[in-house]
């Protein structure tokens, strides 16, 4: 109702809210987590995967080989740990050049060449 063309729904199961309030408006809303490109085609421009998966199978796989120690781990797009979905449900609403993009600022990304900033690390007041 404000002028919003896109909604990134990163809340959970209330994302489903979210995408119903955007297929009413004829809006377009953004997912979070695992795909749910699905719940709406055509509405879910894309969903922003967390890969879990990922990070449980890599702490297995540590602690079967003996090598697991406790700490934090980072998973990010280099690691496979983050990415978008791309499927069926959402190809129609991305041009080929957008998806060239995507792919393109990806590789720049895991190359080093394009520099990630993560927010998390800085000082608060710094944010």
């Amino acid at each position: 109702e404000r002028g919003a063309d896109m909604v990134f729904a990163g809340a959970g199961a209330s994302n489903i809210g979210v995408f119903n309030e955007a297929v009413a408006a004829g809006k377009l809303a953004i997912g979070h987590d695992s795909n749910q490109n699905g719940l709406h085609p055509g509405t879910i421009l894309t969903t922003m995967l967390k890969r879990v998966d990922l990070a449980v199978v890599k702490a297995f796989e540590a602690g079967r080989d003996g090598s697991w120690t406790p700490g934090v781990r980072q998973f990010g797009l280099v690691e496979g740990g983050v990415d978008y979905a791309l499927d069926d449900n959402n190809r129609p609403l991305l041009t080929q050049a957008m998806i060239d993009r995507l792919e393109a600022a990806r590789e720049s990304i895991v190359l080093g060449r394009l520099a990630v900033t993560d927010v998390t690390a800085q000082p608060p007041e710094s944010r």
